[in-house]
């Protein structure tokens, strides 16, 4: 049975130390607890080989033998405004920390709360100790995290990163919503005229072939790609993940990642659409953090991580440079058009002189995600006539393309 070290807070507000016997670090915080004592530190003694282990071994065991589950996003949004209301309570971090672990909808939620806890007790920086699970706490929430710890808000930073999620997620939802009715014609056009061309055509060929003369181009065209797709659509299947897992992998580089988002920035539609959701995600989680009393230069670091498009990112750092030197935030933006039009950038200018910054920035993200949502309806409005049409026309080719060989068969009847 391991021993392990500990340093705790009596009740007195003395420092208490001492050696104990546990099957595990959880055990051994259980133990501890029960004494009336409040964990500080717990590091785990050095084995029979004679070497230390490290201070977090004991939180990294215990996070492998928990399950391997991924957090959800809704378990992410409770654990953090929860925590925020905890510390705004007066409850110790340490102890919020497991009566969240306790609380836990899921055994993966649980396990990773007890770890976080378990780097803490010793003696990890909250935001230290999320950062060792990037899969769970993304860099801008650790860093959002870090602002706080340093400024003594963290309860109010947290309260702001969960209405920050929140919002993400119902805007990301509205996303996904417009897209659904539009992919699903997609697919349907796709099925229609799959089963068109492979079961329905070939029927055809055995009546032309009695056809005196040439058949019609359109006609040609439709019977090759019928032929190619029923001898050669393993070939075509095959093919199509092939570049599917390439382009994969080759948008996963930054060279590919980087040249994907300038494409996506200079589409007609889709571009504007990109960098006004950017800039409403930037301004949000700018105008929040300021509202906290995290200090500019530190609060344009952490909002420009929420941008998304790498591209847009650089170009905000360097207008971070000129903050950083004394110029003012709407000048120094202004150069980076793409994401800030004139427009805004007056509006931040003015906000800024007067010193109501941080709440103009969340209500410049109100007015572009409203915008947003009214141009997406607007896309999917005409998205789908748009759709419906294709599959009318591409059903249409094929049907005229059947029907002139049997017109010049009727031709050579009389």
């Amino acid at each position: 049975m391991p021993t392990f070290q500990y340093k705790a807070l009596r009740a007195d507000g003395g420092i208490a130390e001492g050696a104990i016997d546990a099957g595990g670090r959880p055990d051994a915080l259980r133990q501890i607890q029960s004494l009336g004592l409040r964990p500080l530190r717990l590091t785990e003694k050095a084995g029979k080989d004679g070497k230390p282990r490290p201070a977090a071994s004991g939180a990294a065991n215990a996070a492998t033998g928990f399950g391997s589950g991924k957090v959800s996003s809704k378990e992410l949004e409770t654990f953090t405004r929860l925590l925020s209301s905890l510390l705004s309570a007066g409850v110790p971090l340490s102890r919020a920390l497991v009566i969240l672990g306790k609380e836990a909808s899921s055994p993966a939620a649980a396990a990773k709360w007890r770890e976080v806890h378990d780097l803490v007790v010793d003696g990890m920086s909250l935001a230290d100790a999320m950062a060792r699970s990037p899969e769970t706490f993304p860099k801008v929430y650790t860093a959002m995290v870090q602002a706080g710890e340093a400024g003594g808000f963290l309860d109010l930073v947290l309260a702001q990163i969960a209405d920050f999620q929140s919002r993400e997620k119902d805007l990301k939802s509205k996303v996904a919503t417009a897209m659904i009715y539009p992919a699903v014609l997609l697919v349907l056009a796709l099925v229609v005229l799959g089963v068109l061309l492979v079961f329905f055509i070939p029927k055809f060929q055995t009546v032309f072939a009695s056809v005196k003369g040439s058949l019609p181009l359109i006609t040609q065209l439709i019977i090759a790609t019928s032929r190619g797709l029923r001898e050669y659509g393993l070939v075509f299947v095959v093919a199509g993940l092939g570049a599917f897992f390439g382009l994969r992998t080759w948008f996963t580089s930054e060279k590919g990642r980087r040249s994907w988002e300038g494409m996506l920035l200079d589409a007609p539609v889709v571009g504007n659409l990109l960098a006004q959701f950017a800039m409403a995600r930037f301004c949000r989680m700018l105008g929040t953090l300021l509202g906290a009393g995290v200090p500019l230069v530190q609060g344009l670091n952490v909002a420009r991580k929420s941008i998304g498009n790498q591209i847009l990112v650089d170009a905000v750092a360097e207008s971070i440079e000129k903050v950083q030197q004394g110029g003012r935030l709407g000048q120094s933006l202004a150069e980076c058009r793409t994401l800030f039009p004139g427009s805004v950038m007056e509006m931040i200018s003015v906000a800024e002189e007067s010193g109501h910054l941080d709440k103009e920035l969340v209500r410049i993200a109100n007015v572009t995600e409203g915008e947003l949502d009214r141009q997406l309806k607007t896309a999917v409005a005409l998205a789908e006539p748009l759709m419906l049409f294709m599959i009318a026309g591409f059903i249409g080719i094929i049907f005229i393309g059947m029907l002139l060989p049997v017109f010049s068969l009727q031709d050579n009847i009389k």
